[in-house]
């Protein structure tokens, strides 16, 4: 998978872009789930054969780990109020399939190969905005991230709501299996918050770019002189946003047929005692 950044997470979000997990990313994480496998066998490993939380001091049996983590999952399946949007549900996608790819997790490589297949079809959980704080992880908006990639819950499916059994019928496609502790690693995260946080940001240098835009154009319509966003002239100003935003409009009115030149206007030999145009 090609280095994240928020101009990549743009591009899937905005632009429809796809996600490509490469072998390297593949293998790294079948590497790591091989060796919690061999690893986990006669060892107390917490989430993996012991309950969680306060329930941590309790053994779980070797028939009941898989059944561990289903029943972590659906536990904690509790959200409420309003789901969150399709942009911050991608994004928080992406961000924790980001995150289990580093290989580090012991997360079974089929579990990042469907979470890619949910973000490149549009098929997304329904994860409600209430009922974590993220303490130890954005549990429950995790946990109904987990629900559809273990084929239960709903999603988000061309404008509807609809079952995940149904839509992964529909769309011929198989639900993870758990191997060793699918569920705590898919749920043990910030990437909720992370992704809503990205969406925020792309949000905000978008609106900033607007705004850019709008002031520039305003000066067009006034005919402005160039010197306010002048470089010298902010430079002045120990201000990184402010240099930014004169950055910009340079840009923007470099070829600009109605901004004024404030040397060729006004720092030319002038005689007459009233000027028709403001000098400030």
């Amino acid at each position: 998978m090609t280095k994240l950044t928020i101009e990549v997470i743009e591009n899937i979000l905005f632009c429809d872009k796809k996600i490509s997990l490469d072998d390297s990313t593949l293998s790294r994480v079948n590497e790591s789930y091989l060796f919690l496998e061999e690893f986990s066998k006669n060892k107390i490993i917490y989430g993996v054969n012991t309950g969680f939380g306060p329930m941590a001091q309790y053994r779980i049996d070797d028939e009941n780990k898989i059944q561990l983590q289903y029943n972590l999952i659906r536990s904690h399946c509790t959200g409420i109020g309003e789901p969150l949007t399709l942009e911050q549900t991608k994004s928080a996608i992406i961000a924790r399939l980001n995150t289990l790819s580093l290989g580090f997790s012991g997360i079974h490589p089929s579990v990042l190969v469907l979470m890619q297949e949910l973000v490149n079809r549009n098929i997304l959980p329904v994860i409600y905005q209430h009922g974590s704080v993220g303490a130890s992880g954005d549990l429950v908006q995790l946990a109904h991230l987990a629900l559809t990639l273990i084929g239960e819950g709903e999603v988000f499916y061309k404008g509807e709501i609809k079952s995940t059994k149904q839509v992964f019928e529909l769309e011929n496609i198989q639900p993870i299996n758990i191997y060793i502790r699918e569920g705590l690693s898919i749920m043990n995260g910030t990437s909720v918050m992370t992704g809503i946080g990205v969406v925020n940001l792309i949000k905000v240098n978008q609106l900033i770019n607007i705004s850019v835009t709008l002031s520039s154009l305003m000066n067009e319509i006034v005919e402005s002189f160039d010197d306010h966003y002048s470089k010298p002239l902010n430079e002045a100003k120990q201000h990184y946003g402010q240099r930014y935003v004169a950055e910009k409009m340079t840009e923007f009115l470099s070829d600009s047929k109605l901004v004024k030149k404030r040397a060729d206007e006004m720092y030319q030999e002038r005689t007459e005692k009233i000027f028709e145009e403001k000098v400030q």
